[in-house]
């Protein structure tokens, strides 16, 4: 699995000093789903707008392919257009006039090509279904087309590595459902995936590698399956095991089932 991005010793302070991230150390790889754990403040957006290029580190590299990241323009654009960032609140991403413009503003911003624009214009829009919405102004759309919006607008950037933070916030069930449908295609397609979430359940049976963060520090990089057996881990994060965990811990179901459909073909089995 090839390496995309890879933090060393990276930290982070706002301006009253207050430490936000210390000496977090990760690498993120192509093709790979990452979720991304930990109650408010615990330095999971900071740690996002680190990789993005947004905010600068107090200390720490930063290395994309490999290749070590310094703090001027170039490398920063460099990084933005590698790593795209999905911010929480839609609103605060969507600034034109339709939903065609919004998902076109970055690849013009790029100065490529008009037909290289139309092409990423078409394929972001495609991913993300939202062909009946191109002429319709993003602002008045459901917080659920909002979201599938603003996906496209960095999918048009054709980034590398997606970071999306709190994805199904404020989502309704349906919309909820077709979000994790569009990841799933999109990380068939080789896309690295990276979800912040409060949700342990969606990172259970989503996940392959879980990341927990808490009061700033990496306190855990490991699969699912031993992420939620730390009862420790979890007591001292503010964490709760997966419904699914825990069901499949009552019936000694060893691994727990990942889905309701495992369950029940193990069940039946």
């Amino acid at each position: 699995m090839r390496e995309l991005l890879r933090l060393e010793h990276l930290s982070y302070s706002y301006d009253d000093d207050r430490a936000a991230l210390t000496d977090v150390s990760v690498s993120l790889y192509a093709g790979q789903r990452v979720a991304v754990l930990g109650n408010n403040g615990a330095g999971k957006s900071t740690f996002f707008l680190c990789c993005n290029g947004v905010l600068r580190p107090s200390a720490g590299d930063i290395y994309l392919d490999g290749e070590r990241l310094g703090s001027k323009n170039p490398d920063r654009s460099r990084l933005r257009r590698a790593v795209g960032l999905v911010f929480q609140d839609p609103d605060t991403q969507i600034i034109a006039g339709t939903v065609e413009a919004e998902v076109s503003f970055g690849p013009m911003n790029l100065r490529l090509p008009r037909e290289e624009v139309r092409r990423r214009v078409d394929d972001a829009v495609e991913n993300l279904q939202l062909e009946d919405f191109r002429t319709r102004p993003p602002h008045y759309l459901s917080g659920g087309e909002k979201k599938r919006v603003s996906i496209a607008d960095v999918l048009a950037m054709e980034p590398e590595l997606l970071l999306l933070d709190e994805p199904a916030a404020s989502l309704d069930p349906a919309n909820a459902r077709l979000l994790e449908q569009n990841l799933e295609l999109l990380g068939r397609r080789g896309l690295g995936l990276v979800i912040a979430t409060h949700d342990v359940d969606f990172a259970w049976r989503w996940a392959e590698r879980v990341l927990v963060f808490s009061g700033g520090t990496l306190r855990a990089d490991a699969a699912p399956e031993r992420v939620f057996a730390d009862d420790a881990l979890l007591k001292q994060c503010g964490l709760q095991q997966p419904t699914l965990y825990q069901v499949g811990r009552l019936l000694r179901m060893d691994p727990p089932p990942r889905t309701v459909e495992e369950l029940a073909a193990r069940r039946t089995n």
